[in-house]
């Protein structure tokens, strides 16, 4: 229990104040416990990263799969791909994996990032293959430029509302760049 209220606290600390907000002390005093109490669980701020990176992006990922399995056609669960993770923009976890993104990690944490984002990347080469493309890996990647483009976009709270900007993103991913 007591690394599970660990784990919320550093979510809450990364998406208020980002990596600099998250320290032992202030998950020590979220937490009610000591801070040599902290140092128990995880022995440094990577291995917090770490933990959540392989908490959160699997639910993540799920989410976005099953989104993906309720749609029917290609160019659906392309759309479904896309729109469920801008739905996630507003997500707790989202927002701590974009702060622990923007921030200095170490070697291990960075892998296990890629490592998650290749995961969800691999979702829509399926899709991506059924529709023609000779090179689905890198059209997937391509794809995931544009979301993380949108989530960049409403996460600044950008002049469009978050709506306008999944339309776009949706638009741009199914049409390119013909509008």
């Amino acid at each position: 229990m007591q690394r599970g209220a660990l784990l919320d606290a550093a979510r809450t600390l990364l998406s208020e104040g980002g990596t600099e907000a998250l320290t032992f002390p202030a998950l020590a005093e979220r937490t009610g416990l000591a801070r040599s109490s902290v140092y128990e669980y995880f022995r440094s701020r990577a291995a917090v990263v770490e933990e959540l990176c392989a908490v959160d992006f699997p639910v993540w990922a799920s989410e976005v799969e099953a989104a993906m399995e309720r749609a029917g056609t290609p160019e659906e669960k392309i759309e479904a791909y896309v729109r469920r993770q801008l739905a996630l923009v507003d997500d707790q976890r989202h927002r701590a994996v974009v702060a622990i993104s923007a921030g200095e990690l170490d070697a291990g944490a960075r892998e296990k990032i890629r490592a998650a984002h290749g995961g969800l990347i691999a979702m829509i080469v399926e899709a991506l293959a059924a529709l023609g493309h000779e090179q689905p890996r890198l059209a997937a990647m391509l794809l995931q430029g544009v979301v993380d483009a949108a989530v960049r976009r409403i996460e600044l709270g950008a002049a469009e509302n978050p709506e306008e900007i999944t339309e776009a993103a949706v638009g741009m991913v199914l049409r390119g760049v013909r509008g």
